[in-house]
């Protein structure tokens, strides 16, 4: 079972990062709109360079610009319910493109672990999975450093608690977007699992 899981795991990786991007094709980034709105809006929960100011607030400095593109649209149709959609919902295509290239500009720092040793269960999970419940290994889909792909969300250095909510939201069916696979990942994870994941994935570089 666990093997057919990474497998499919993996074809969707590969097929997800070679998908092009929804939306106008020749959408040319609005960087400037998008500046400003970071500095009037955005920074508020995020932080100027995507830092977040705060635990439950995703981290997006660094992130890929497709997926923070991806991520905005779906907020902004519907596919993906949270307090985004009142704030994505009346974005040009341009200022969403220039969105994600601003903050895949930024650079932010890894928190060490407040757990270490919690910390080093989740760094097994992350690099082998759990062949006993067939939860597969994270690195599979998301790199050997959380760097994920342009379609697929970095990991290194996020916020934990928002990686624990986020895994949760997964396993509950309560994110309503990219739910399919990592339902079936984020259903296999227990309590302590989850949060060892969170807390080392937290401090990846």
């Amino acid at each position: 079972m666990r093997t057919a899981i990474v497998r499919a795991l993996r074809i969707v990786a590969v097929a997800t990062a070679l998908l092009p991007a929804a939306g106008p094709l020749h959408a040319a980034p609005d960087l400037e709109r998008a500046t400003q709105l970071v500095e009037k809006r955005c920074s508020v929960c995020h932080g100027m360079q995507g830092e977040s100011s705060g635990e439950f607030f995703p981290r997006l400095g660094g992130q890929h610009a497709e997926y923070i593109a991806k991520q905005l649209r779906d907020f902004k149709e519907g596919r993906r319910k949270g307090e985004m959609t009142r704030f994505a919902r009346n974005l040009s295509e341009e200022v969403i493109e220039g969105l994600g290239l601003y903050f895949s500009r930024q650079k932010v720092a890894p928190h060490p672990p407040a757990e270490p040793e919690l910390g080093a269960v989740g760094r097994y999970l992350y690099h082998n999975g759990n062949r006993f419940s067939g939860v597969p290994a994270c690195k599979d889909c998301h790199g050997a450093s959380g760097e994920g792909a342009p379609r697929l969300p970095r990991l290194a250095g996020q916020r934990s608690l928002y990686l624990e909510r986020q895994l949760k939201d997964f396993n509950q069916r309560e994110r309503t977007n990219d739910n399919d696979i990592m339902h079936a990942v984020a259903s296999k994870l227990t309590e302590f699992e989850l949060k060892a994941l969170a807390e080392y994935i937290s401090g990846m570089q």
